[in-house]
């Protein structure tokens, strides 16, 4: 079965975060049963330049996949519909719900200007409550007038998890027989060892590693920060994709207490992602919404413990003694056990860190995660051929 996955970033980009992740590991764990065509950009998120040694506009192998690159001027809605007309698949995979691929994609669809192909639509947590609350109005608009119209019509949607799927049905109305759970897969392997970073009672390293937006809630976290009594390093570490909330970041760290030690690092390449995370105590990410997480899976793969928001799949950190969940209504209870973090001794911190690593292992290998992924595909095909799609 040819699959055409269309997203707005691919490898060798890193900028857009986990969507990319998602993608090249479902490739990597299905290449070898589907034939994936990737059809995306030229260049990384946020970036002026095109990749280098990539020639636009012809396949190359990237891993498992076929990816095609296309220059920003062949993303103009009429050479779109060209590019879609023109290529060979049997099912479209659609990363996320409001990318302009996506959304000129369905359009065209809705028009009749391309085949009615079977279609799987990602939507990558962006129908949790948190990330609907930004720019709420437009997106309600949108997703208003798309449903009126009929843009979903036949769809197939994939939910990361039951609480996605909860979310989907929410935002859109669907059909909940339209929807398959099929988690996100991650890498097999990671570089690292278990973390090794020393615990003294009174400190505490953490970081914070995700894309710098309002969604990722990196503010919420610094004001968090300020009130701590501990000796505090704080390491901050991807792309400020937003510059205007990050310019509101900057102003709150300068006004930080003298214990409390903030330190902006910049992007990180993926490859030395479980490496850098290993030598901290504690991975800090109080976002809005996500599907998966993949950053979460590396850092409790990596032996560093979590704290987290409670709009993630990942919801059983504390029974699995890897972390905490906590919702973002309880700055008071983040501020309790980033105190308690602090003032653990190295014996007991380790026993969290192992609790990690072995909880973001067993969560990695579950066979069932390909075989829904797989099934996925294999019931869009299935339920559009068989005379659903009319």
């Amino acid at each position: 079965m040819r699959v055409l996955i269309i997203t707005d970033h691919y490898l060798p980009g890193y900028k857009a975060g986990g969507p990319i992740r998602s993608i090249s590991n479902m490739v990597a764990s299905l290449g070898h049963e589907f034939d994936f065509l990737v059809l995306t950009s030229d260049r990384d998120l946020g970036s002026h330049i095109p990749y280098s040694g990539i020639e636009p506009g012809s396949w190359q192998t990237v891993g498992s996949a076929q990816v095609m690159y296309l220059p920003t001027r062949e993303k103009a809605l009429w050479r779109w519909r060209r590019w879609l007309r023109r290529l060979n698949y049997e099912v479209i995979y659609l990363n996320g719900c409001f990318p302009n691929s996506t959304i000129k994609t369905l359009l065209l669809r809705w028009l009749g200007c391309i085949p009615r192909t079977p279609t799987v639509l990602a939507p990558r947590g962006e129908f949790s409550p948190g990330a609907l609350s930004l720019k709420a109005t437009k997106k309600s608009i949108y997703l208003a007038l798309t449903r009126q119209l009929g843009f979903y019509e036949s769809i197939v949607w994939q939910a990361s998890s039951k609480h996605e799927k909860a979310d989907i049905v929410n935002a859109l109305g669907v059909n909940k027989k339209q929807i398959i759970i099929a988690p996100n897969l991650v890498e097999e392997t990671l570089s690292s060892n278990a973390s090794q970073a020393p615990k003294r009672p009174g400190s505490l390293r953490a970081v914070f590693l995700s894309r710098i937006t309002r969604k990722k809630n990196l503010h919420y976290a610094l004001e968090i920060m300020s009130s701590l009594r501990s000796d505090i390093v704080f390491d901050i570490y991807g792309p400020a994709e937003d510059t205007t909330y990050w310019q509101e970041c900057q102003s709150l760290i300068t006004k930080m207490p003298a214990n409390v030690q903030v330190t902006y690092h910049g992007e990180l390449d993926h490859a030395k992602v479980t490496d850098q995370l290993s030598r901290y105590h504690l991975f800090l990410l109080p976002t809005r919404g996500e599907n998966f997480g993949h950053v979460i899976s590396e850092a409790l793969r990596a032996g560093c413990p979590a704290l987290i928001s409670d709009q993630t799949p990942w919801q059983e950190l504390e029974l699995e003694m890897a972390g905490w969940v906590v919702p973002l209504s309880q700055p008071e209870r983040y501020r309790a056990v980033l105190n308690a973090v602090s003032d653990m001794d190295h014996t007991t911190w380790r026993e969290w860190s192992h609790g990690a690593r072995t909880y973001g292992e067993q969560a990695a290998l579950d066979p069932a995660a390909v075989d829904a992924n797989r099934n996925l595909f294999l019931t869009a095909f299935r339920q559009t051929n068989r005379g659903d799609d009319r």
